[in-house]
């Protein structure tokens, strides 16, 4: 009997016509699915590795029923059922026997599950798509500033701009987890109808999924598939101050000095865009920057780790442009143009043209790092703030050609590679331990020492209530430390009775959050052309006594946590789970723990709910069932499975601690 499957070294292929299909393990209770037309290209860039993991000795098993039309593949957990006649694949856990999701048809005769429509020179728009369950909850898919967590019901762009982050990972309430493995620009859809992924200009469809007995399990399974994350550098824990925009040396270092005078704790001071002369030039301009390596020496003898930013921008006006362009080290439209972006450069506030470097290209990071090292590590600079990464081009950047392949086809992966660069010359440099701070992320950016922000989101407490909703859904996406700007980017009048709540209310959330920083462009906000310059103050004493007297306080908190912080962490090395855990992670067996979207565990012992509205006073907080819970400012226990509603002024923000766990809110109250 004919049968359309075939087996060979561990993998499942089905072919139709053109039409071919393959499924592997790939990793504990994994399995890697990719289609395309006639062949499976095996090395296009992607988050996976080139090779599947090795298998455990008996872990997978493949069976073909020609009776029955199917064929069954096995890998721990995951049972995967292919139809003969239509190659629709259906995922189920093999211990329980339930389905956890199926591919399903766009119609019963035309088009099947997969869809392939010809763009030319080898390429489709792809689409792949799955049925839809009711009662499912999709988490994770990066950070969006949508102000949902749980993301059924919504239409996803994947793309990456400022402050939309794609990371195309999503954890499933069925028991699954799904990595889109392509880095092509396009969306996901999970309608009432079905589910659906879009790639506008790829080669082939390719996806991994794992079945999960838990959340956590499903979180361990994609770290291995995509790279565990890297160490924290210890100092990187601690409070970080910035602005938009320290104009010089001498304003910079005061900041540190005033800092050390009211002995206020002070890890990082960031020096942020236009401390150049020129995008590109990745240096100090030395007339407001003069001695730099004096600048660090101090700074090192407070205490104090200086960061600087890095764009990713190189202006024709840069002695850099000419021998970037002539190496072909830039990204280029297909009419061989580079200038593509518009910025003022130099004393100029009228805009020009403008490249970006090819991330994608190990030449064009190995040139980047040659000026990073001589300008700023060999002065003991070590922490890079990668901005504008994603990249930040209109109308975008599908229509560039990269090292990697068109930018249709691969435009996602630019902030992962960028960051790869600086990571893998900083440990070969001897660096120990790497934190970039970057706008943008992709599937596997967790392995290259990345700590993503928020972007440049508003000064408002609508912006604060989605930020920790879209942290949660970070955490969820295999990014680890994560952060926002305390206080909003755009605007904050340091003298506005709100904002100085708001900043309040945000340095609390901050406390919490992996990274703590402060960062804004304040009322009255300079420009510089169409670009943000200097701004007004936002240093911690610059809100008033009310607000100083409650902010200062967290600085110390945060000096306490700090050992807390790195131990669990490093766990996350090794298991993949964040530092930031939304309670349906660390408490799956309570429904109610899945609606939970503006609270969640830091680490495994603290509860954290935040206040995000504007003169609340007291704080509703749902408490998981399967444990007891110590409200720090009052000291009262109370049994989990319930709701509690606590007070919650100005200088507070409500904490719970679990069950007996010693923390370093023990014998702490924020009153």
């Amino acid at each position: 009997m004919h049968t359309p499957f075939t087996v060979a070294d561990r993998t499942l292929t089905w072919h139709s016509g053109q039409h071919v299909l393959t499924v592997q393990p790939w990793g504990a209770d994994s399995v890697r699915v990719r289609a395309g037309l006639h062949r499976i290209v095996p090395d296009l860039p992607g988050a996976l590795a080139a090779q599947a993991p090795a298998a455990e000795p008996g872990a997978s098993r493949i069976e073909i029923d020609a009776a029955r039309g199917r064929a069954t593949l096995v890998n721990g957990r995951v049972r995967v059922v292919v139809a003969a006649a239509t190659g629709l694949v259906t995922f189920s856990d093999e211990s329980t026997g339930e389905v956890a999701v199926s591919e399903a048809p766009a119609h019963f005769w035309y088009p099947g599950s997969r869809h392939f429509e010809a763009t030319g020179s080898g390429q489709h728009r792809i689409e792949q798509r799955f049925a839809a369950y009711p009662d499912e909850r999709i988490y994770g898919l990066g950070q969006h500033g949508h102000g949902r967590f749980d993301q059924k019901g919504m239409v996803i762009e994947l793309a990456q701009r400022n402050g939309e982050v794609s990371i195309p990972f999503v954890l499933s309430s069925r028991g699954y987890g799904l990595l889109w493995n392509n880095p092509a620009v396009g969306r996901v859809e999970f309608a009432g109808n079905g589910t659906r992924w879009v790639a506008d200009r790829a080669r082939q469809i390719d996806y991994w999924l794992t079945v999960g007995a838990s959340p956590a399990a499903i979180m361990t399974g994609y770290a291995a598939a995509t790279g565990f994350p890297s160490a924290l550098p210890e100092w990187a824990s601690g409070f970080w101050q910035s602005k938009l925009r320290y104009c010089d040396q001498a304003e910079y270092l005061e900041i540190a000095r005033e800092y050390a005078r009211r002995g206020l704790p002070l890890s990082v001071l960031v020096i942020d865009y236009l401390h150049w002369r020129h995008l590109g030039d990745w240096d100090f301009d030395p007339e407001a920057w003069p001695d730099p390596r004096a600048m660090v020496e101090e700074l090192r003898a407070l205490g104090v780790e200086p960061a600087v930013s890095v764009w990713p921008t190189v202006s024709p006006l840069s002695e850099n442009y000419r021998p970037m362009r002539e190496a072909g080290l830039l990204a280029e439209t297909d009419s061989g143009t580079a200038a593509i972006g518009n910025w003022p450069d130099g004393d100029s506030s009228a805009e020009i043209g403008v490249a970006f470097y090819d991330a994608t290209d190990p030449r064009a990071r190995d040139f980047l790092w040659e000026r990073l090292e001589a300008s700023y590590y060999k002065l003991g600079i070590r922490t890079l703030w990668l901005d504008a990464c994603e990249p930040e081009v209109r109308p975008g950047p599908q229509h560039l050609n990269f090292y990697a392949g068109p930018g249709a086809e691969v435009a996602n992966l630019y902030p992962r590679e960028h960051a790869r660069g600086v990571y893998e010359h900083q440990r070969r440099a001897g660096q120990d331990a790497v934190c970039s701070l970057t706008r943008s992320a992709w599937a596997g950016s967790q392995q290259y020492g990345v700590a993503l922000w928020s972007g440049d989101i508003p000064a408002t407490f609508p912006a604060l209530a989605a930020s920790v909703r879209a942290g949660l859904n970070v955490a969820l996406s295999g990014i680890p430390w994560w952060n926002t700007d305390i206080g909003g980017f755009h605007g904050g009048d340091p003298d506005d009775p709100e904002f100085r709540e708001l900043i309040v209310r945000w340095f609390q959330f901050g406390a919490f959050c992996p990274i703590m920083r402060l960062h804004g462009h304040r009322e009255p906000r300079g420009l510089h052309g169409p670009v943000g310059d200097a701004g007004g103050a936002n240093e911690v004493w610059s809100f008033g006594e009310t607000a100083y007297a409650a902010i200062t306080p967290l600085l110390r908190l945060r000096e306490r946590l700090r050992p807390y912080i790195h131990t669990h962490l490093r766990e996350g090395e090794h298991t993949g789970i964040p530092l930031i855990r939304p309670l349906l992670l660390a408490f799956p067996d309570d429904p109610a723990a899945w609606e939970v979207e503006d609270q969640y565990l830091f680490g495994p012992d603290i509860l954290v709910a935040p206040v995000t509205e504007f003169g609340a006073r007291q704080r509703r907080v749902y408490l998981p069932a399967g444990a007891e819970w110590t409200h720090t400012a009052s000291g009262r226990r109370h049994p989990g499975g319930g709701h509690v509603t606590v007070d919650a002024p100005l200088a507070s923000i409500p904490l719970f601690v679990r069950d007996d766990a010693e923390t370093p809110l023990t014998d702490y109250s924020m009153h």
